[in-house]
């Protein structure tokens, strides 16, 4: 269950990266993950974070 101290060390996240630079930030939740950690993918492109395009997985790109 989330509380006050979770919503205000996602705040803490967010403002650290945004005031770093960061352009853009796509969160994403997951039950499965350890209570508590974060993972970050960072991509050096234009490309979506895990699409097919950044991921080079695309299909028939060349049809």
């Amino acid at each position: 269950m989330t509380n006050e101290k979770d919503i205000e060390n996602i705040i803490k996240l967010l403002d650290e990266k945004t005031e770093a630079g960061v352009g853009r930030i796509k969160v994403n939740i997951s039950e499965n993950q350890t209570e508590g950690s974060v993972e970050e993918v960072h991509h050096h492109g234009r490309c979506d974070v895990g699409s097919p395009w950044a991921t080079g997985k695309v299909r028939n790109f060349d049809c």
